[in-house]
């Protein structure tokens, strides 16, 4: 498989990812991704873009408790 970016070959491992959402910062370190070897740009299975989608629709539906919190 080649990267989008560069077409360097993307390898398994593993990296970070990081999103802000309605004011929330969220940061999951060490989750299983391809990865360019020469660009070092990640791509995300199907499993693991759903969980982080579960997350997300989390953080939306809890939103409303943190800002009532804060």
């Amino acid at each position: 498989m080649k990267c989008l970016y560069c077409q360097g070959q993307m390898v398994r491992g593993r990296a970070p990812i990081h999103l802000d959402r309605k004011g929330v910062h969220l940061s999951l370190d060490d989750l299983p991704a391809w990865v360019c070897s020469q660009c070092g740009e990640p791509y995300f299975e199907e499993a693991e873009t759903e969980a982080i989608q579960a997350i997300l629709r989390e953080v939306d539906k809890n939103i409303p408790h943190l800002a009532e919190s804060a």
